[in-house]
């Protein structure tokens, strides 16, 4: 089984994360900001990732560093779970409408991060939860996972949908990439025989 356990602990956050790629979508998530929480929870389900998150930072500040700190750790567990990356199918993409939202994203877990965001947001807030912060999320998760991660919301109007969309497009578009590919499942996806670099 690929798992991996991270433990992050700044004098802002304290987070503990632990996946499981082969897992069922099973998930236990507190992060203390109950939207996000929301949002972890369709990344488990829809990639059929288990996620466990146990977060505690300084919320009476704002949700900046707990929402980028989580971005951190589980994007960290994912890529020492995945090891040298030998096996994956590499490449995923996905679709994922909700009502009147639809959002595309591709992804390449190249061990070249890279974020590409085109989701514009109608407010600022969605409830107490600052929307800019989703791209906080995005940029640090593909970030620490090694991802070439692009984000497009074509259309819509409701931010909340636009939000879980984001999360579900990310979530199904991980859940093929992840998988190993049983005709090469000895060989690291790449001509270099090697993920990461600038070549």
């Amino acid at each position: 089984m690929r798992t991996a356990t991270v433990e992050r602990k700044t004098h802002e956050t304290g987070i503990s994360v632990t996946v499981n790629l082969d897992g069922n979508g099973t998930y236990d998530v507190s992060t203390g900001i109950g939207f996000l929480d929301h949002m972890l929870e369709q990344l488990s389900r829809h990639s059929l990732m288990d996620l466990t998150v146990k977060a505690d930072g300084d919320l009476h500040i704002d949700y900046h560093h707990t929402t980028e700190d989580v971005g951190i750790a589980i994007g960290t567990a994912l890529a020492q779970a995945l090891g040298d990356r030998r096996g994956i199918t590499r490449y995923g993409s996905a679709l994922a409408p909700m009502d009147e939202t639809l959002v595309r994203v591709a992804l390449d877990c190249s061990n070249r991060p890279y974020l590409v965001w085109k989701v514009d947001f109608r407010r600022d807030k969605l409830g107490e939860m600052d929307t800019e912060l989703f791209k906080e999320w995005f940029q640090a998760f593909a970030q620490a996972a090694g991802l070439t991660l692009h984000v497009e919301c074509l259309y819509g109007d409701n931010n909340h949908h636009m939000a879980e969309a984001a999360f579900k497009a990310l979530a199904r578009a991980l859940r093929p990439a992840l998988e190993i590919d049983p005709r090469k499942a000895d060989a690291v996806p790449s001509t270099k025989g090697v993920l990461g670099g600038s070549l």
